[in-house]
C-alpha cells in the first residue's frame, strides 16, 4: 500500500509545525556581517579564511573541493 500526503505550506509554517527554532535574526546578522566585510574590501586571504571555516572538515574539505575543481578543469570538453 502506498499513501501520499501533500502539504501546502510556507517554509515558515513547516518550520513551526515541526517545532524547529527560528534562526532568522541570526541569519540576517550573519549576512549583514558578510556584506559589511565585502563592502570594506575583503582581501584574498580573508576570503580564503572564510571559505575554510565554511568547508566541512576545514582544510581537508578545502583540499577535496580544490582537487574536484582541478580535475573538472582537466576533463576534455566536447
Amino acid at each position: 500500500m502506498k499513501i501520499n500526503v501533500e502539504v501546502d505550506c510556507t517554509p515558515e509554517e513547516a518550520r513551526r509545525a515541526m517545532g524547529l527554532p527560528d534562526f532568522t535574526p541570526v541569519h540576517e546578522r550573519y549576512v549583514a556581517m558578510i556584506q559589511e566585510t565585502m563592502e570594506k574590501g575583503a582581501s584574498p586571504e580573508l576570503i580564503e579564511s572564510m571559505m575554510k571555516s565554511w568547508a566541512p572538515m576545514g582544510e581537508a574539505g578545502m583540499t577535496f573541493w580544490r582537487q574536484m575543481f582541478d580535475m573538472s578543469a582537466k576533463l576534455p570538453r566536447d
